[in-house]
This record gives structure tokens, C-alpha cells and sequence, in this order.
């Protein structure tokens, strides 16, 4: 059997890691913007240090990133050689909305992405678009607080609706929100919010989550009226916990941690508040906003189908096992002693990504997309200036077996694959560029220096024989 046919192969980036042009095009600032790189990153990325604007003594890598606001033929051109089927990209919204609560929108932003959409529409590439990736107007965040403020959803609404109007027939496949749940780890990075001294933190991000989920269900239910074509999708930060042991207190452990990581995907796939959640909330003290309006709005708008980011297994165990930790996603997991890491301590499982795909199907039975999965590394040229990364060819060879063997074996539905950083970016974790993702060396180091000159590795050859043989040569 193998990837069903018409199955959407391609690669993926967000706006705030490769577009640059921060200032140009009539943009505003956004809270990617004012995201340095160096030792107070985490601190404001979580919302513990309030950052608002540039500051001195800084360097924001998202000002320039990769520069592909200028760049983007180019770029596109490159995927088109490697036969992508799908590019998922992401909008910037003060390049759309400046200020996000403007009553008109900046013609010279939505011109931008329907050049865009053309090139990709041109070299047959259906764009997968990621509504905001990580990305909130400063001026929403300053003025009202960030989505902790109900108001957010009217403004996410006249964003939703002025560009399912303006890119009708370009755009068929749409993400709400970029991994979601990461509102919970990293609140400055996925909602726009700080913290005062004393503020009951966790009361803030779940009411801020219900905004974005009543947000979700609200662009679901225009873009089916508007074109019933569209596709809407979640998205979550996904791997499957392991119970460390068969301690039954490990086990309840990792059972616990996948009920955080699936609460909001329940809701935006099955439509209401789960009863382990709302049980949860209760015990917190947490007090949800939700209205009857609200409730049946999430009751009648679910999503199509179910996207994720897949990156590493995680481990979970009971407060006393005393296990060492090691690094993830944005935030640690326990130490697997039967995995390899990345470079950044990331455990390499391709075994992890089937257990994966297969809760989730088990859990909704809806499409699953995934739509981000790489290697991080560092790459370097060798003499001739080829770059070799025969370690990412193997890293992705061995997840994409695995994609095969859940269709194959386990009857998961999968609409696609959108591999991360397909060209080299700005890491969201970290900030740097040295941690390379792409098929597509960009000249640029950690301190913002290099040509920005484009450079095929050998994985981009790979991956064109990839997708040419719609998953079956996966030979290095």
C-alpha cells in the first residue's frame, strides 16, 4: 500500500523564524520581534520578563531572520525543484492588521502573501497556512493585555474573515493556532502575556487558551461558509509519554501528562471541555469564562482534522523516582536510557512517532497532518562546500518508515507530512541559526552575520527522491 496517493509531502516555517522585513510593508511590531536571543530569552518567552520593544544590548534575530520577505521566489523555487506538494507557512498579523484592532487592513501585507500564494499556486504547491504561529501584535498586548482579554477574539474574527475573503480558491488548508498547548509553557510566546508580581499565573492562561479555543471554533465556522472547500485544522506540541516504570504511580504519571498535552485538542476535536479537565480546573481553583455561547459554538465548529508537531518521545514519573531530566520541546522531559539524543538533547525515536500518530487517531478517528518533525544540528560545509547530513537523512528515513508503518499496519489516516524548517530558520526555542533544520543552507550565523546565500544539502536530493517515489525510496 504504502502513502496513499495524493498524499501532501512538503516542508514547513512560520513567519517570525525566515520572513525578516520587520519593519517594511506597513508591518507592526509583534511579540516575536522583541524575542533576544541570549540569556533572558526564556524569561520573557514564558512571560517572567516583560519585554515590549527593543532594548539595548540585544540582538533579535527575528528582525532579519533569513530575509524572506524579499527572498521568497527564491525559496519557493527551491521547494518546487524538491517536488513539494504542500508548503506550510504562517501569517504575520501586524504585517496584516499593523496595531491587530485596525478597522481597515494593510493592502501592502495582504498583497504580500497573495504574491506568495500565486508562486506557490504556480509551481503546484497548495499552501497549508498557519493563521499565527507564535505571533501577537504588540500593540494587542500592550492595550489589552494579550489574549487574556476577551476582546482578542473579535480582532482574531476580522483577521480570519479578511483573509478567507481575500485568498478564496488560493488557500484550501488552515491551521487556528501553532501548537496550542504550548500557551501552558511558553504564555508570552503563544498568547502574548506577562505576569505581575502575585498574578495567579495559571488562572491567566487557562482563561487566555478559552479565548483562543472559542477563537478557533469561531475561524472554523467562517471559513466553512465562506468556501466550503477550506479544511480547518488544530495543532498541538504531541509525543506520547512513556511511564518511566511499571510502577502504577509512574504509569498514572504519563497518563496525567498526556491528558495536559491532548485538553485543548479535545475540545477543538470533540467539541466540549473534557471531565478530567474541567475536574482538574476545579481542584486549581481555575474559573473557565465560558458562556452558553461560547459553549455551543465549540459544541458545532470542531475542526477537520487533527496536526501536530513531532520532534521526540517523552518520559514521565512520579515526583519521588529522583530520575534525571533531559531537553525537549520548550520545555525538559525525563532521560529515555534506551534513545540517542540530538546535538540539543533531543531523544531521537522514530518508534515513538507510530505510538504517536496512533493515540491520537484512537483518541478523535479524524485525519491526523503532521506538520512538523526534523533534526536539529549543526551543519558544516565541508571543503568543497557540500554539506553532508547524511545524520538528517537518517533521522528522517527512519520517522518516515514509521509514518508508512502506522498507514500500513495500524489504518492511521495521514493527509500529509510538512517536515520542519525545510530551509534553514531562526530556532523558536533558542534563537539561534547554528541549530539547522533544512534541506536548504542559508549563510547566516547566531550574531545575525553571513550572505543569507542559499545552499542545497545532500538532503535535499533525498527528499526530492522521496516525495518522487511518493515515500517508497528512502535510499541514502
Amino acid at each position: 500500500m504504502g502513502f496513499p496517493e495524493g498524499f501532501l509531502w512538503g516542508g514547513a516555517t512560520a513567519a517570525n523564524q525566515c520572513e525578516g522585513g520587520y519593519d517594511q510593508g506597513g508591518r507592526g511590531l509583534a511579540n516575536v520581534d522583541v524575542i533576544p536571543t541570549g540569556a533572558d530569552r526564556r524569561a520573557v518567552i514564558t512571560g517572567k520578563k516583560k519585554m515590549l520593544d527593543f532594548e539595548e544590548g540585544y540582538f533579535y534575530p527575528a528582525k532579519e531572520a533569513i530575509d524572506m520577505y524579499h527572498r521568497f521566489k527564491e525559496d519557493i523555487a527551491l521547494f518546487a525543484e524538491m517536488g513539494f506538494k504542500t508548503y506550510r507557512l504562517s501569517l504575520a498579523w501586524s504585517r496584516i492588521f499593523p496595531n491587530g484592532d485596525e478597522e481597515v487592513p494593510n493592502e501592502e501585507g495582504l498583497h504580500f502573501y497573495e504574491e506568495l500564494f500565486l508562486e506557490c499556486r504556480k509551481h503546484q504547491i497548495e499552501p497549508l497556512v498557519t493563521i499565527t504561529h507564535f505571533d501577537c501584535p504588540i500593540h494587542l498586548i500592550k492595550t489589552y493585555g494579550g489574549w487574556r482579554n476577551r476582546k482578542m477574539i473579535q480582532f482574531y474574527e476580522k483577521l480570519c474573515r479578511t483573509i478567507f475573503t481575500r485568498y478564496k480558491g488560493l488557500v484550501h488548508y488552515w491551521l487556528t493556532f501553532n501548537e496550542i498547548n504550548m500557551i501552558l509553557h511558553a504564555p508570552f510566546l503563544g498568547a502574548g502575556l506577562t505576569f505581575e508580581e502575585g498574578e495567579d499565573e495559571e488562572q491567566v492562561k487557562y482563561q487566555a487558551a478559552h479565548h483562543e479555543l472559542v477563537a478557533s471554533a469561531l475561524a472554523t465556522k467562517i471559513a466553512h461558509e465562506i468556501d466550503p472547500n477550506n479544511q480547518v485544522g488544530c495543532m498541538l506540541a504531541a509525543a506520547s509519554y512513556y511511564p518511566y516504570s511499571c510502577n502504577p504511580k509512574d504509569v498514572w504519571e504519563s497518563k496525567q501528562s498526556d491528558r495536559g498535552n491532548y485538553f485543548f485538542i479535545d475540545v477543538q476535536s470533540r467539541g466540549e471541555y473534557p471531565r478530567y479537565g474541567l475536574k482538574m480546573l476545579a481542584k486549581k481553583g481555575i474559573t473557565i469564562p465560558c458562556t452558553p455561547e461560547d459553549a455551543a459554538l465549540l459544541k458545532a465548529h470542531t475542526v477537520d482534522f487533527i496536526s501536530f508537531s513531532y520532534y521526540a518521545s517523552r518520559v514521565a514519573a512520579s515526583e519521588d523516582s529522583g530520575v534525571e531530566k533531559t531537553a525537549g520541546n520548550l520545555f525538559p522531559t525525563i532521560k529515555n536510557p534506551y534513545l540517542a539524543s540530538s546535538e540539543w538533547g533531543w531523544q531521537i525515536d522514530p518508534l515513538g512517532l507510530r505510538i504517536t500518530m496512533n493515540d491520537l487517531y484512537d483518541r478523535y478517528q479524524k485525519p491526523l497532518f503532521i506538520v512538523e518533525n526534523g533534526l536539529g544540528a549543526v551543519d558544516e560545509p565541508n571543503e568543497a562546500g557540500e554539506i553532508i547530513d547524511d545524520y538528517r537523512i537518517a533521522y528522517l528515513k527512519a520517522h518516515i518508515e514509521a509514518m508508512k508503518a502506522a498507514i500500513d499496519e495500524d489504518g492511521v489516516e495521514l493527509l500529509g507530512y510538512t517536515s520542519w524548517g525545510c530551509i534553514d530558520l531562526v530556532s523558536a526555542g533558542t534563537g539561534e541559526m547554528k541549530k539547522r533544520y533544512g534541506y536548504i543552507y542559508v549563510d547566516r550565523d547566531n550574531e545575525g552575520n553571513g550572505t543569507l546565500e542559499r545552499r542545497k544539502k545532500k538532503s535535499f536530493s533525498w527528499y526530492q527522491q522521496v516525495i518522487a517515489s511518493n515515500g517508497e525510496n528512502l535510499s541514502n
